[in-house]
């Protein structure tokens, strides 16, 4: 299988710069060559004029399974979102909702230019069924936690889902372990989930510091702030991949700056659920590879990482009052490099010897008319709708806008009925 693009502009994100007129030669699942006027006889050729590749995004924390609760939930703080509605309503979702939820949250990623995700929930068998499905990458994380009992059937999920689907798809499903927080994990029980991590690969995916009520709590409980009570009882000795970090200290920046430590971002469901603002701009300043991610649907309520750019990309510069901090090339780095760096992928980057995971612009669109900086345009201007092509370990997974992996106007019905016949339930 190859690819040729022919004549298009791209993101050479590395060196933060626009590289115009070239063609990009793609076989198998990897980036061979980038030239000009290269005279090979590929098995599709994409015409680049009028058009810019980008590194396809990395969405590094999301729920797939909860798209049937977007706009069920909202107007409410976490600690009652999560207790009242969330949860309650997670207790009837069949492993068949969580399928069909997942494969909604993938068409949005999908037409938004995400080539990868990572993934926290449960039923993951049928996660990584649709993940297979669709073409793309998934971390897949199994929610752990103890607090409510079935701790250890958990980990027993984990370990079989590990065993059975651990670099299927031509590696593009990884297991990960995962426990949800510290507030859903008892001490002990995340010293087995570290056992267990350093069993596989030694990576970690956990929500820390959302919330000033999460941090209260670890002060007055373990006498320590989140991330000081992780690297105590070990876990920062592991890749972590730590979701949020919307109250991440000072001294707490200092102490994982040297560590494989990545922090997701998630504007959106910060700004939604009022869990405050992230100190993105001292991370960034420490040299910590910040990621970004969505979040759930019943939080964001989208899968949309071109919108999730934008936020992150206007946000900071009004909570610092100062339009310098956080430039657009530092978030497409948090969607592109950052992501598949924190997800153990060798992407992000549009290099000769990188997989091919790259998505491709219009810019013909009104959004990058006139082209004056097309770094700022896809931060500051750019739409989802403006991504043409997605190609995922060098195949095309969605093509001219329409999906070639996915049904999606069955997905929708599905989604329609199943959340319909859960809410009778």
């Amino acid at each position: 299988m190859s690819i040729l693009i022919k004549n298009i502009s791209y993101l050479d994100i590395k060196n933060e710069i626009i590289i115009e007129n070239k063609d990009i030669l793609i076989e198998e699942n990897k980036i061979k060559k980038i030239g000009e006027n290269l005279e090979i006889n590929a098995d599709t050729v994409i015409y680049g004029k009028n058009k810019l590749a980008v590194p396809s995004y990395v969405n590094s924390h999301t729920h797939l399974g909860m798209s049937m609760m977007r706009n069920y939930a909202d107007d409410l703080d976490l600690n009652t979102w999560l207790n009242e509605k969330i949860w309650p309503f997670e207790a009837k979702l069949s492993d068949d909702d969580i399928y069909w939820s997942t494969m909604l949250s993938l068409v949005e990623n999908i037409k938004s230019g995400t080539s990868a995700v990572c993934d926290m929930y449960y039923s993951m068998d049928r996660v990584a069924e649709a993940i297979s499905q669709s073409g793309i990458r998934g971390v897949l994380t199994r929610g752990l936690m103890d607090v409510a009992g079935s701790g250890e059937e958990r980990l027993e999920e984990t370990r079989t889902l590990y065993k059975n689907y651990h670099n299927v798809s031509n590696g593009r499903v990884k297991i990960v372990p995962a426990p949800h927080a510290i507030y859903t994990c008892s001490t002990d029980y995340l010293k087995e989930i570290i056992k267990m991590s350093k069993e596989f690969d030694s990576v970690i995916n956990i929500h820390v510091s959302e919330t000033i009520k999460e941090v209260e709590d670890a002060k007055n409980n373990y006498k320590m702030t989140p991330v000081e009570y992780l690297d105590s009882i070990g876990m920062l000795d592991l890749k972590v991949i730590a979701a949020h970090c919307t109250h991440i200290t000072e001294s707490e920046i200092e102490l994982v700056k040297n560590k494989d430590f990545y922090p997701v971002y998630n504007p959106s469901s910060n700004l939604k659920l009022a869990s405050g603002f992230t100190p993105i701009d001292e991370m960034i300043k420490s040299g910590i590879k910040v990621a970004i991610g969505t979040d759930g649907s019943s939080s964001n309520n989208n899968q949309n990482m071109v919108e999730e750019i934008h936020i992150a990309s206007i946000v900071n510069k009004a909570v610092k009052l100062d339009a310098e901090v956080v430039p657009a090339i530092e978030v497409l780095k948090m969607a592109t490099i950052n992501g598949s760096e924190a997800m153990g992928i060798d992407a992000g980057i549009i290099e000769e010897g990188k997989l091919a995971d790259i998505q491709i612009y219009d810019l013909n669109s009104v959004n990058f008319t006139p082209r004056n900086n097309l770094i700022s345009a896809l931060c500051y201007s750019a739409s989802s709708n403006d991504v043409l092509d997605l190609i995922v370990d060098g195949k095309l997974v969605m093509e001219n806008r329409e999906l070639l992996t996915l049904d999606e106007e069955y997905i929708k019905f599905m989604v329609n009925k199943k959340t319909k016949e859960l809410l009778n339930r």
